[in-house]
């Protein structure tokens, strides 16, 4: 049986989502799967609770390029607040110029990811940190001696000491207090929340439709579940381009070395999606649309060349859809109103 919008509209903003319509499921989208909603409350990890302090001094990190080799790199460099925590390109530039080969993923909402990177070589936010410091194509300095220099910035030690309750400056610290400001950048509710929440009136039936259509046909739900709109796992989506050019990237499979996961990359949460362009690993997707469209026509299939022993393995939920136009534009309509409002943030006075 079919329901109406009016009779949709009535379910989905009941508040109970025992009433929504039951998702469209793979059997492999099962295990532990959670549907769609209002992001919970976050709590700090144990190990790294949260002060105001820390986070002001993270903050101050954050936007401090003397964490670089060449001085003129920090995080917020390729994070930035007015491009929604990423750079609006399609590979980041790093040190001298040179680029790197993944998109930059957004910072948003950061605090509740699981595993960190495209092929999740970080578990946590605190790893996560060392990794660009580190990297020769990004920021190109060692953390040891990106430690150093701090240290011998006179300014730093009262905030450290603010923070810690001496001014000790160690690399994990430094790692702490960045990773407690990366956890503080959320955003706040969206229409969609609003809506789900009891308010019928913030999604139109366009929207509304998108939404029951992410649940449903189109299978988006499969991978983009939980409220932070990722099941947090790795999926091959055809993107491999395995020994055929330049974007060549066997994603989780670096990591594990186990051929099953050749091509393999963590689902991208998609709450201010509709701002974060371009898309995938490797940013090649300029457009939403164009992305809708490639998902609607099944995604491309691995080619492998003869000769090769393994090779990449598309997920077997990507399935043609046959999405119409108009459905295709009520999904995106929809996935616009996860957008909720443009982040502003000053950027700190650095510490002489």
């Amino acid at each position: 049986m079919t329901n109406t919008l009016e009779e949709l509209r009535a379910l989905y903003s009941s508040g109970d989502k025992s009433k929504w319509p039951k998702p469209h499921l793979f059997d492999e989208a099962k295990e532990n799967f959670q549907d769609i909603g209002v992001l919970p409350k976050f709590s700090f990890p144990k190990d790294n609770p949260y002060s105001k302090e820390k986070e002001e001094l993270g903050k101050r990190l954050f936007y401090d390029p003397r964490l670089s080799g060449s001085g003129q790199i920090s995080c917020a460099s390729c994070h930035d607040p007015e491009l929604h925590w990423a750079d609006s390109r399609r590979v980041a530039y790093g040190h001298d110029r040179q680029l790197g080969t993944r998109n930059t993923p957004g910072l948003i909402n950061i605090a509740y990811a699981t595993a960190l990177f495209w092929d999740g070589r970080a578990e946590d936010l605190e790893t996560q940190v060392k990794s660009p410091i580190e990297n020769p194509v990004e920021m190109h300095l060692h953390s040891r001696i990106a430690t150093k220099r701090i240290k011998r910035i006179k300014g730093y030690r009262e905030h450290f000491e603010a923070a810690f309750g001496d001014a000790k400056i160690t690399q994990e610290r430094i790692a702490q207090v960045i990773a407690t400001f990366e956890r503080t950048i959320r955003s706040p509710k969206t229409r969609f929340d609003k809506f789900i929440e009891g308010d019928s009136s913030q999604l139109t039936d366009s929207e509304l439709n998108g939404m029951h259509l992410f649940r449903t046909k189109a299978n988006c739900i499969n991978c983009h579940n939980t409220p932070y709109f990722s099941d947090q796992k790795f999926h091959n989506l055809g993107l491999t381009y395995l020994k055929r050019d330049q974007y060549e990237d066997l994603g989780l499979y670096g990591v594990s070395k186990n051929p099953e996961d050749i091509g393999k990359f963590k689902t991208a949460p998609l709450r201010e999606v509709s701002k974060t362009a371009p898309y995938m690993h490797n940013g090649l997707f300029p457009h939403l649309r164009g992305v809708l469209n490639m998902y609607n026509a099944g995604m491309p299939n691995e080619k492998i060349k003869p000769g090769t022993a393994y090779g990449p393995k598309k997920s077997q939920m990507l399935k043609k859809l046959d999405l119409s136009e108009s459905e295709l534009q009520d999904l995106e309509n929809f996935l616009e109103a996860l957008h909720s409002t443009q982040y502003k943030m000053r950027a700190p006075d650095l510490p002489k």
